[in-house]
């Protein structure tokens, strides 16, 4: 139990802050146009992190407006994940280094067959700051919405640009976090020159609050505000993950939600590049449904998205999976948005996804093969296991 002196310095530190703006964009034909008009407006400086980025033809026009804002003089710092980005070309590494982007590898992959347990603690934070007057949060990687695997239809996704007062808490995670990797990496520690304050360039009328999760003073920020957002629930929730596997606390909320009268419907992946995974939350599924938890399936393409809505009033976006890797292990990041315009939209796009997917039907489900029952669970204790191994923490 958290105690209340921790509770309260907690509920300060994620308190909304009011006269922000976000606008809510949904997959890379979105996302990254806007992403790229925004680099080639930076005069000052760019901090860029992602745990994939990956070389193809959208994020070749990332690739180009970074170098491009090098070329005029803005300080470019990219932060990606050694394992997500390993693939990075190093053909962009000589560009980068040619052109002045400064480029940090987060827990970079060594070897495989000597990677310590604890390197599953990775940087899955999808963020763009630029100037400190805008940023971007969410849960797209910079990789085409149709690779690595080609579909008809694009990944499901979202991020949001977000202007207002809560750039400031924004832009100075983004250079802790720079700074801490460099100096483990002893690198050196060029801070932007002249260091720039946030600033943005009007006033929002949307309450927002910034939550990040790490291993230091953050470790269970992401998961409190959503236990807190769920038990106060009282008529819809709307979530969609793509690897959901949550502890005994959250799925309790969920269970108690629905028997006091809350539609509760849960979107999950149909189509999944992790199958192991997939069936290890398929061991959760029944005990929901019996208890009243709408499920569907996404199978149209792969969903990617990290987002929930509930009563229309409280919603969040971000890099966040409801699961005990990015819950006890990784490094997060979500928004909370308190406003009912933003909510609607968000959940207007989930219904539409929720209605076009593969419901599950509680009784067919309980039939299912055994053997699939059993595999499912043997996946959840492997899930566990790893968990333990790693000693992030309390997940059950």
């Amino acid at each position: 139990m958290i105690g209340r002196g921790r509770w309260r310095r907690w509920r300060a530190r994620l308190q909304p802050v009011s006269g922000n703006h976000i606008t809510l964009l949904q997959n890379g034909a979105a996302f990254f146009p806007a992403l790229v008009a925004a680099i080639d407006t930076a005069q000052h400086e760019i901090h860029l992190e992602t745990y994939i980025f990956h070389a193809d033809r959208s994020t070749e026009a990332v690739h180009d407006a970074l170098l491009r804002a090098a070329a005029r003089g803005v300080a470019v710092q990219v932060l990606i994940d050694g394992i997500g980005s390993r693939d990075f070309p190093d053909a962009w590494r000589q560009s980068f280094q040619t052109a002045g982007v400064r480029l940090l590898t987060y827990h970079p992959l060594v070897s495989v067959w000597r990677a310590n347990p604890r390197s599953l603690r990775r940087l899955h934070r999808k963020l763009a700051v630029i100037d400190a007057r805008l940023a971007f949060v969410g849960g797209i990687n910079l990789i085409d919405d149709f690779e690595p695997r080609r579909h008809e239809v694009a990944r499901l996704d979202f991020s949001t640009v977000v202007e207002g007062p809560i750039l400031a808490r924004i832009h100075h995670s983004t250079r802790r976090l720079w700074k801490r990797v460099a100096r483990a990496q002893l690198q050196r520690d060029e801070a932007t020159s002249p260091v720039i304050k946030p600033s943005w360039p009007n006033e929002g009328h949307q309450r927002v609050a910034f939550v990040e999760r790490d291993n230091f003073a953050h470790r269970r920020d992401i998961e409190r505000s959503y236990v807190a957002a769920l038990a106060r629930a009282q008529s819809e929730i709307l979530l969609a993950n793509a690897y959901f596997l949550p502890g005994s606390r959250f799925r309790k909320l969920l269970k108690k939600a629905a028997a006091r009268g809350v539609i509760v419907k849960l979107l999950v992946q149909g189509r999944t590049d992790h199958p192991f995974f997939q069936a290890a939350a398929r061991a959760l599924y029944g005990d929901l449904m019996a208890a009243g938890v709408q499920i569907a399936e996404y199978r149209a393409s792969e969903l990617h998205a990290k987002v929930a809505v509930i009563d229309g009033q409280w919603a969040t976006v971000g890099s966040s999976n409801i699961d005990p890797f990015s819950l006890l292990m990784a490094r997060e990041a979500n928004i909370v948005v308190e406003d009912a315009r933003f909510a609607a939209d968000l959940g207007q796009r989930l219904d539409a996804a929720f209605n076009a997917a593969s419901a599950l039907d509680p009784d067919r489900w309980q039939r299912r093969p055994w053997t699939r029952r059993v595999l499912s669970w043997l996946a959840y204790g492997v899930v566990r296991g790893i968990v333990g191994l790693v000693g992030a923490g309390r997940w059950a």
